[in-house]
């Protein structure tokens, strides 16, 4: 990104593609789960304590975490996430992060951070303005880890969504919902078009219509905002001027529950998808307007990173740039499919997992556990460089 305006756009946009935004998944009440968030504090005074005692070497590692939005429903799920993998590797963890979308003051948390002492740092990447000095700290020994939004010039590895493949499986649900042999338009929207990963979305989308039914023809995306009323005005719109759509995918969060909405009052005439698990998009989904929402393996991207960050400072695991996809979740209302041989749940029950700390972090506990595939042995394994990733 070339601008402070074009970062500011991109990263407002960015809250409602499921980059940022989701269901909250409710988290127990411990002094364990309460990580400090920071935005100008001192790191140092942020520190998470979970009770434990010292590592064996004598040593009890800080590990930073750094977001983009620190006040996000999505990005909370992910700090309580990133705390569950503290408390288990017995790490203190250190939040921090500006108010809203702000680059520099971004780049800042992670120099302080170090700067206090800090071990290691997972940060997301919400301005390109923050690669060359990130890839300074690297070279001087700082390890980061990112995850959620990403630089493919950042000299580390990334945990979050491989979005073509991803979005590529919401295009064949949609595609098989209405036949190999369907015709017709399919519209896409988008809440940023020039954002990169909505890009990659929208092609993913396009991908699997191709692949299953070939007759399809995708229009778009269009632009339809990212504030929810005049995101359904826009829907509203292309559904008046393209009544013979066979179908709309929305690529942002606001979309699958507005899209279902749209549906319910034209007799449910389109076959409608998107991403995220808002409560909107599962009501969306649960009473049959929308066929279906993506998400993008939140509690891994929380998760992860931090067992890749002590791994490498305790055991030298190597920390190799390239994408580590942090999985793909599709939900219809027969239920949900995960990656990475999770099983498959019923509505109900993913839906607990989607809104419950305490259950997602059962669930997805069989990856990170030894054997697992983002065990302490496997997870290097799974880091692909960003040519090969889509």
């Amino acid at each position: 990104m070339k601008s402070r305006s074009l970062i500011a756009v991109a990263a407002s946009a960015a809250i409602l593609v499921g980059a940022c935004a989701g269901a909250t998944p409710s988290s127990p009440a411990s002094s364990n789960s309460s990580a400090a968030a920071t935005s100008g504090a001192s790191p140092s005074a942020a520190v998470a304590t979970s009770g434990a005692s010292p590592s064996a070497a004598g040593k009890r590692l800080k590990i930073g975490f750094v977001v983009h939005v620190k006040g996000n429903p999505f990005i909370q799920s992910i700090i309580a996430s990133a705390q569950d993998a503290a408390n288990d590797l017995d790490v203190d963890l250190v939040v921090a992060g500006p108010e809203g979308f702000d680059a520099e003051a971004q780049l800042k948390n992670v120099q302080d951070l170090f700067a206090a002492g800090a071990d290691g740092v997972s940060t997301s990447i919400p301005g390109e303005t923050m690669t060359a000095p990130l890839n300074q700290l690297i070279a001087d020994g700082h390890p980061i880890v990112t995850f959620n939004i990403n630089s493919t010039n950042l000299e580390a590895p990334f945990v979050g969504e491989d979005s073509i493949p991803a979005w590529s499986r919401l295009g064949e649900a949609v595609a098989n919902k209405l036949g190999a042999d369907a015709t017709g338009k399919v519209i896409l929207g988008t809440c940023a078009p020039q954002l990169p990963v909505l890009v990659q979305r929208g092609e993913g989308v396009v991908k699997g219509l191709a692949a299953v039914a070939p007759g399809l023809k995708p229009q778009g995306p269009f632009d339809v905002k990212v504030d929810p009323v005049v995101n359904y005005q826009a829907w509203e719109q292309l559904a008046a001027a393209n009544p013979d759509a066979k179908a709309m995918v929305g690529l942002c969060a606001p979309d699958p529950e507005n899209l279902g909405k749209l549906n319910a009052a034209n007799g449910d005439k389109f076959v409608t998808a998107g991403g995220d698990f808002t409560a909107g998009n599962m009501k969306a989904i649960a009473d049959g307007h929308t066929l279906a929402s993506i998400g993008q393996g939140g509690y891994v991207q929380g998760y992860l990173p931090i067992k890749m960050l002590v791994e490498h400072i305790r055991d030298g695991a190597p920390l190799t740039k390239g994408l580590l996809s942090s999985g793909v979740e599709l939900m219809t209302k027969e239920g949900a499919t995960f990656d990475y041989d999770l099983p498959q749940q019923t509505f109900a029950d993913a839906q607990a997992i989607f809104t419950d700390q305490a259950k997602a972090k059962v669930f997805y506990a069989p990856l990170f556990a030894p054997g697992g595939p983002m065990s302490t042995e496997k997870w290097a394994t799974l880091i692909q460089p960003y040519a090969a990733a889509q």
